[in-house]
């Protein structure tokens, strides 16, 4: 929230109206701005939804919230009008969407920063290629656009729980414990439910496990529970908020995720990590940035892989491969 009266050196606007995942790794550039710029005002645009991951964030200015399912334009426009009074310094737009170039064309801001593929690009004072090159990782792709404004030394993305989601987490915390994120909103990013049973049925019988997820993940999590049979599981899919789940997280033995957002919030704790990776590849660049983090994936080399930068409803060749032939050891050897 704005202070009062309070001076800032300089204004900077970050913009990132995509999905969760892209919103925690975007706040590697804030993390930067903030470390490089101490008294700077750092501003967010995402989309209605993904402001709770700037819950407990102490160098967050504001985050205006660009709610698109009511009065979209409308609320554009509003935005856009606000924007021009705050004067930034750059607006950074993480985006490539055209709605994100209009935002940064309007901002009035003295200088504006985006990629090439946005297609209002040419307005921009510099547009940088979003490339997946020499295993870039999606940071490393982001911090283009501040490296003049920085330095070449990227910082990493942050969530921050608060103490009482700490202590509202510390119920599942008296034992040793793992956390599993079953789902994905993609099938073929989705590590298949038979290969889940198959891990959770050799898992020690006395180890605390907890499902994570959406509300839209609980009927997976119930059916997980339902055919494994055993004790000191729990189903917490859509009963936690994103800080709640980056709590438990923190602390647990692993989280066995996909490529998806958990591994993000995972991540962005620093917790410790095995990611799952089905028909996407690590080299897009979205793979797991903490201290302890493994990548397992089929170590055949499918000609059909990856089948696309994001999942599919099904197996484009019917066989879904990339998945079924990852060894069950491979996950457990991580205990």
């Amino acid at each position: 929230m704005h202070l009062k009266n309070h001076t800032y050196d300089k204004k900077y606007l970050v913009i990132q109206t995509a999905s969760i995942g892209d919103v925690i790794l975007s706040t590697a550039i804030g993390e930067k701005l903030i470390q490089q710029y101490p008294n700077a005002q750092i501003d967010y645009l995402v989309k209605r939804g993904n402001e709770r991951l700037f819950d407990g964030n102490p160098w967050i200015n504001e985050i205006v919230v660009w709610d698109k399912s009511n009065d979209k334009y409308k609320n554009m426009l509003r935005i856009i009008f606000q924007f021009r009074d705050e004067k930034y310094d750059a607006v950074i737009n993480l985006q490539r969407f055209f709605s994100s170039g209009i935002f940064t064309m309007f901002s009035g801001a003295k200088k504006t920063f985006g990629f090439r593929k946005n297609p209002l690009s040419l307005f921009f004072s510099r547009a940088f290629p979003h490339k997946f090159k020499n295993n870039w990782h999606e940071t490393d792709r982001n911090h283009q656009l501040i490296v003049k404004l920085t330095d070449i030394e990227k910082a990493k993305p942050s969530l921050y729980p608060t103490m009482k989601d700490f202590a509202i987490m510390s119920q599942y915390k008296t034992q040793k414990y793992i956390t599993i994120t079953p789902a994905s909103i993609w099938f073929t990013k989705q590590y298949p439910i038979e290969k889940w049973i198959d891990f959770i049925q050799n898992i020690n019988p006395k180890t605390n496990i907890y499902l994570l997820g959406s509300t839209a993940d609980k009927k997976l999590c119930d059916e997980l529970i339902k055919q494994t049979d055993r004790d000191y599981m729990m189903n917490l899919a859509g009963k936690l908020s994103f800080m709640e789940s980056a709590a438990l997280m923190r602390d647990a033995w692993m989280n066995f995720v996909n490529d998806s957002a958990a591994q993000h919030i995972a991540s962005a704790v620093n917790g410790k990590i095995t990611a799952i990776f089905c028909s996407t590849v690590p080299s897009f660049g979205f793979g797991p940035l903490s201290d302890n983090s493994v990548i397992i994936e089929n170590k055949e080399k499918l000609e059909c892989r990856p089948c696309g930068l994001h999942g599919h409803k099904n197996c484009p060749e019917k066989h879904f491969k990339c998945a079924l032939d990852i060894d069950t050891k491979e996950l457990l050897d991580r205990l």
